[in-house]
Protein backbone atom coordinates (compact mmCIF):
# COMPACT_ATOMS: atom_id res chain seq x y z
CA UNK A 1 0.00 0.00 0.00
CA UNK A 2 1.05 3.86 -0.43
CA UNK A 3 0.55 6.34 1.94
CA UNK A 4 -0.03 9.43 1.31
CA UNK A 5 -0.47 12.20 3.57
CA UNK A 6 -1.25 16.08 2.33
CA UNK A 7 -1.52 18.48 5.33
CA UNK A 8 -3.43 16.88 8.22
CA UNK A 9 -5.14 14.63 5.10
CA UNK A 10 -4.29 10.65 5.09
CA UNK A 11 -5.10 8.64 2.09
CA UNK A 12 -4.13 4.91 1.44
CA UNK A 13 -3.74 3.42 -2.35
CA UNK A 14 -3.39 0.23 -3.91
CA UNK A 15 -0.59 0.04 -6.07
CA UNK A 16 -1.74 -0.89 -9.64
CA UNK A 17 1.11 -3.73 -10.62
CA UNK A 18 -1.26 -5.86 -12.32
CA UNK A 19 -2.00 -3.07 -15.00
CA UNK A 20 1.12 -0.80 -14.81
CA UNK A 21 3.96 -2.54 -13.71
CA UNK A 22 6.64 -0.58 -15.04
CA UNK A 23 5.08 2.79 -13.84
CA UNK A 24 4.77 1.45 -10.07
CA UNK A 25 8.44 0.05 -9.95
CA UNK A 26 9.60 3.31 -11.05
CA UNK A 27 7.57 5.34 -8.75
CA UNK A 28 8.65 3.03 -5.82
CA UNK A 29 11.90 4.12 -6.88
CA UNK A 30 11.26 7.37 -6.11
CA UNK A 31 10.08 6.76 -2.90
CA UNK A 32 9.71 8.30 -0.31
CA UNK A 33 8.34 11.44 -2.19
CA UNK A 34 8.07 14.76 -1.11
CA UNK A 35 6.73 17.75 -3.14
CA UNK A 36 3.35 20.38 -3.57
CA UNK A 37 0.23 19.41 -4.38
CA UNK A 38 -1.59 22.50 -6.34
CA UNK A 39 -4.61 23.01 -8.52
CA UNK A 40 -4.14 21.49 -12.03
CA UNK A 41 -5.08 24.25 -14.42
CA UNK A 42 -5.90 22.42 -17.13
CA UNK A 43 -7.70 18.87 -15.90
CA UNK A 44 -10.86 20.00 -13.85
CA UNK A 45 -11.01 18.88 -10.52
CA UNK A 46 -7.75 17.45 -10.47
CA UNK A 47 -4.34 18.77 -8.65
CA UNK A 48 -1.23 18.12 -9.50
CA UNK A 49 2.52 17.40 -8.10
CA UNK A 50 5.52 19.14 -10.38
CA UNK A 51 8.19 17.05 -10.50
CA UNK A 52 10.36 18.89 -13.55
CA UNK A 53 12.32 16.92 -16.17
CA UNK A 54 12.83 14.25 -13.87
CA UNK A 55 13.26 10.85 -16.48
CA UNK A 56 11.33 7.84 -14.62
CA UNK A 57 12.37 6.04 -16.93
CA UNK A 58 9.05 4.74 -18.31
CA UNK A 59 6.94 5.50 -21.37
CA UNK A 60 3.18 5.09 -21.88
CA UNK A 61 1.76 2.19 -19.81
CA UNK A 62 -2.27 1.81 -19.37
CA UNK A 63 -2.41 5.53 -19.86
CA UNK A 64 -5.47 7.43 -19.36
CA UNK A 65 -7.17 11.16 -19.98
CA UNK A 66 -9.95 10.46 -18.03
CA UNK A 67 -9.28 9.53 -14.46
CA UNK A 68 -11.82 9.16 -12.09
CA UNK A 69 -11.79 10.52 -8.49
CA UNK A 70 -8.79 8.64 -6.58
CA UNK A 71 -7.10 7.29 -9.40
CA UNK A 72 -3.39 8.66 -9.49
CA UNK A 73 -1.21 8.65 -12.82
CA UNK A 74 2.28 9.61 -13.29
CA UNK A 75 2.86 11.48 -16.40
CA UNK A 76 6.45 10.60 -17.40
CA UNK A 77 7.00 13.45 -19.74
CA UNK A 78 7.17 14.26 -23.69
CA UNK A 79 4.45 17.39 -24.56
CA UNK A 80 4.30 19.08 -20.65
CA UNK A 81 6.66 18.41 -17.53
CA UNK A 82 6.61 14.87 -15.57
CA UNK A 83 4.10 14.89 -12.84
CA UNK A 84 1.72 13.07 -10.63
CA UNK A 85 -1.90 13.91 -11.38
CA UNK A 86 -4.45 13.43 -8.28
CA UNK A 87 -7.79 13.66 -9.43
CA UNK A 88 -10.56 14.96 -6.32
CA UNK A 89 -13.17 15.59 -8.91
CA UNK A 90 -14.06 15.40 -12.79
CA UNK A 91 -10.89 15.44 -14.28
CA UNK A 92 -9.77 15.01 -18.16
CA UNK A 93 -6.31 15.01 -17.85
CA UNK A 94 -4.83 18.63 -19.82
CA UNK A 95 -2.17 21.13 -20.18
CA UNK A 96 -1.13 24.07 -22.36
CA UNK A 97 -0.32 21.88 -25.00
CA UNK A 98 -3.42 19.76 -25.12
CA UNK A 99 -4.83 16.71 -24.08
CA UNK A 100 -2.78 14.09 -22.06
CA UNK A 101 -2.61 10.81 -20.81
CA UNK A 102 -1.10 9.45 -18.00
CA UNK A 103 -0.23 5.68 -16.39
CA UNK A 104 -2.52 5.21 -13.89
CA UNK A 105 -0.46 3.44 -10.77
CA UNK A 106 -2.54 3.73 -7.80
CA UNK A 107 -6.00 3.61 -6.87
CA UNK A 108 -6.93 5.17 -3.69
CA UNK A 109 -8.95 2.68 -0.83
CA UNK A 110 -8.81 5.32 2.19
CA UNK A 111 -9.95 8.63 2.51
CA UNK A 112 -11.73 8.65 -0.36
CA UNK A 113 -14.60 10.88 1.42
CA UNK A 114 -11.71 13.15 2.12
CA UNK A 115 -11.09 14.37 -1.46
CA UNK A 116 -13.50 17.15 -1.76
CA UNK A 117 -11.69 18.87 1.24
CA UNK A 118 -8.47 18.26 -0.98
CA UNK A 119 -9.86 19.79 -3.71
CA UNK A 120 -11.56 23.04 -1.63
CA UNK A 121 -7.86 23.63 -0.11
CA UNK A 122 -5.63 23.39 -3.69
CA UNK A 123 -8.77 25.61 -4.84
CA UNK A 124 -8.83 28.10 -2.07
CA UNK A 125 -6.01 27.78 0.27
CA UNK A 126 -3.04 26.93 -2.48
CA UNK A 127 -0.24 24.89 -2.72
CA UNK A 128 -0.33 21.54 0.17
CA UNK A 129 2.75 19.67 1.23
CA UNK A 130 2.61 16.35 0.05
CA UNK A 131 4.45 13.22 0.78
CA UNK A 132 4.72 9.51 -0.64
CA UNK A 133 5.53 6.84 0.72
CA UNK A 134 5.33 3.11 1.06
CA UNK A 135 3.30 1.60 4.49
Amino acid sequence: MLDIVVGDLRFKARLEEEISPRTVAAVRMLLPLEGHLLQARWSGQSAWVPLGELDAGVGPENPISYPASGELLLYPGGLSETEILFPYGRTRFASVAGQLAGNHFATLVEGVEQLPELGRRVIWDGAQPIRFELD
